[in-house]
Formats: C-alpha cells, structure tokens, sequence
C-alpha cells in the first residue's frame, strides 16, 4: 500500500512539472488574437463555424447509448445462469428490463421521441 501512495505521488509530482515546465517555455501567448481566430484567406469570417445542433439527434443517441449498456448488462446474465438459481437472474434481469421500459414509457409520454411535432 506504501508502495503503490508513493508511485502515485511521484506520477503525480512528475505530471505537473512537465505541464509546468511546458506553459514556461511555451512560445504562444494566451491573448494571441491573430493565432486565436480562424483563418478563411485573410478575411474576417462571414459566420460562425459552430453548425446548429437539433436536440433531438442528442436525445435520441442518449436512448441509444442507455440500451445498448442495457444489452451489455442483459447478455452476461446467460453466463452466469449455471452458478446463480434461475429465479433469482430472471427475477434480475426482469426487474432491469421493466426499470428501462418504464424510462422508455416516459420519454415518449413527453414526445421525445416524436419527430413531427
């Protein structure tokens, strides 16, 4: 344990003097202006580079994301079925399933996942 506090303070302690030793030595100013802005052949440019973002696309990529870590927390209850009685992983699994199904519900009870309106 000693051993591993130590290795972690000297990693640390390491760290931070190349960070440190680096904004020293670094040749780039933070008020730059010229550096800073983007550059479109020499002329100010005409809008910002930030394309607008529909909300929608990031909820549905959120739902996506909560049921793919479902499906990778369902498949190794399989696995595991020899070891543990059946109804105690069924029972697991269902309760989990009923868990994201009902958050499912309650995204498009509030028309999240609508696309018309």
């Amino acid at each position: 344990m000693k051993l591993l506090m130590i290795s972690f303070v000297i990693a640390v302690l390491i760290s931070s003097l190349l960070i440190l030793i680096s904004t020293l030595f670094s040749k780039k100013t933070i008020l730059d202006r010229e550096k800073a802005s983007p550059f479109e052949c020499g002329f100010d440019p005409k809008n910002t580079s930030r394309i607008p973002f529909s909300i929608r696309f990031f909820l549905i990529a959120i739902v996506f994301l909560i049921f793919d870590i479902e499906i990778s927390i369902l498949l190794p209850l399989g696995l595991i079925s020899n070891s543990i009685p059946p109804m105690i992983w069924i029972m697991t699994g269902g309760s989990f399933l009923l868990l994201v199904t009902i958050g499912l519900y309650y995204e498009w009870k509030e028309s999240t996942l609508d696309w018309i309106t």
